[in-house]
């Protein structure tokens, strides 16, 4: 999933061109801090409550769905810097997607194993990754 929004949001980026940058780079990071701290915050939440209580299976569903586009946001971004050098962008798409499909699959499954060893601390250290990304992105651009 994060390879695929990583290739088709540069592609959107790179359509749609000169046309919007000005407003979308407006605020851009504020979409993705928001999306990235709110998920963050769900995860450290959900590390202390117990087993049994429903969790959120970030490999599945909306929260999947979301956390693909909070981290592919600044794809649409080069996207659109790549139209403005009038660069070809099927190859970078391909490029770019496949590289991040490799990553993401190398930290899911090391993740996992981490994961298992740490348990709930694993979790946090999830979340206060995720919420360090968010502000990350939102005081760079401030």
């Amino acid at each position: 999933a994060f390879g695929v929004f990583q290739a088709v949001m540069l592609i959107l980026g790179w359509l749609l061109g000169q046309t919007f940058v000005d407003f979308i780079e407006s605020f851009a990071h504020w979409i993705a801090s928001g999306l990235l701290l709110i998920i963050g915050a769900k995860m450290i939440r959900e590390s202390f409550e117990s087993q049994d209580e429903k969790r959120t299976d970030i490999t599945k569903g909306l929260a999947l769905l979301v956390l693909s586009i909070a981290t592919s946001i600044d794809a649409l971004a080069v996207g659109l810097g790549l139209a403005l050098l009038s660069a070809g962008i099927f190859i970078a798409s391909i490029a770019i997607g496949g590289i991040c499909c490799a990553i993401s699959a190398a930290g899911f499954y090391s993740g996992k194993r981490i994961g298992d060893l740490v348990g709930r601390r694993a979790e946090v250290l999830g979340g206060l990754v995720l919420i360090g990304i968010g502000l990350r992105t939102l005081l760079i651009e401030i």
